[in-house]
């Protein structure tokens, strides 16, 4: 797969078919349309491109209200090169781009830039200019410029439509296990691990404090059983995300993670975090003893988990 941005590529030389959409989160509503993109452009002799954004639309539409990330563009890049998707392209939403008309769009991006003969899109894509242009717009636009047009029905899953709002909703309120459901995958935060308080270790359970990309959505607070990536290795653990009111005097958030199987320095080391499922919520305890006796029984409920899984 070939990554490419608007700043590196004027034109794809060869005919197209074409995902459309932010693809934020990558769920398995997402995922639908680009497997049938790969699919249909395998059979029609085509290139596979996914048409996205460096950053989504709302952080030059809506700067007082953008929504959190489910997935990062370094994390999106690596889930799409494990599929057989020809071409990446992130684009620049700008201020001149998003003065674009539904029809400016069609002739300068997909027909000029991107000679396309096949649209991917979901039910409820919108593009151009306020978003005027839709599925039955491209349709339209597609029978006479010469390209058809595939719309995608929604994906449900227990009744409801998945969706990146929806999956957004269900992390912040710490609902792991329908997460995966909606996504495909578990959720994960990368970043890299920073200097704490040191609080972990004078309880005997030192930990990682993990300082995660600001623009991604985070988990509610509790303690989650979860699986870490670092230096190539899935390690098992317990993470803690939330302000650990027995223990700090301050408000201060953090995100610590103990691994079972680690022993050495982790500062600077960037590490993946995969929440596998909630435990509990955060709570403030009567005194460190009690906190550090519950801690132990997190740990060995977390334990339980994996054995079971051996």
């Amino acid at each position: 797969m070939q990554v490419i941005t608007n700043n590196t590529i004027d034109t794809v030389t060869r005919y197209t078919g074409v995902g459309l959409g932010n693809f934020d989160g990558l769920h398995i509503g997402h995922m639908a349309l680009i497997n049938t993109l790969i699919s249909e452009c395998k059979l029609h002799g085509l290139k596979s491109v996914v048409y996205t954004f460096i950053k989504h639309p709302d952080h030059m539409l809506r700067k007082a209200l953008i929504s959190p990330l489910i997935t990062a563009n370094e994390q999106k890049t690596q889930l799409l090169a494990s599929t057989e998707l020809d071409y990446l392209y992130y684009e620049e939403f700008d201020e001149e781009y998003s003065q674009l008309s539904p029809d400016e769009f069609i002739k300068n991006i997909l027909m000029d830039k991107l000679k396309i003969k096949l649209a991917v899109v979901g039910f409820n894509y919108r593009f151009g200019y306020m978003g005027r242009g839709d599925s039955e717009y491209l349709k339209r636009a597609g029978k006479k410029l010469g390209f058809r047009v595939i719309v995608m029905p929604p994906v449900k899953v227990n009744a409801e439509i998945v969706s990146s709002t929806l999956i957004r909703s269900y992390i912040r309120r710490g609902k792991i296990d329908r997460v995966f459901q909606l996504l495909g995958r578990h959720f994960s935060l990368t970043g890299t691990v920073v200097c704490g308080r040191h609080i972990g270790r004078t309880l005997g359970f030192p930990t990682a404090n993990i300082l995660a990309n600001p623009e991604m959505v985070i988990p509610a607070n509790g303690v989650y059983i979860t699986k870490t990536r670092l230096e190539g290795r899935w390690l098992n653990g317990i993470t803690n995300v939330g302000v650990a009111p027995t223990v700090r005097g301050e408000n201060i958030f953090s995100i610590e993670t103990h691994l079972f199987e680690y022993e050495g320095d982790l500062y600077g080391k960037p590490i993946e975090v995969c929440f596998i499922q909630r435990l509990r919520g955060e709570r403030k305890f009567e005194n460190i003893a009690a906190l550090k006796k519950q801690v132990a029984e997190d740990i060995e409920e977390t334990r339980r988990y994996w054995e079971v899984l051996k």
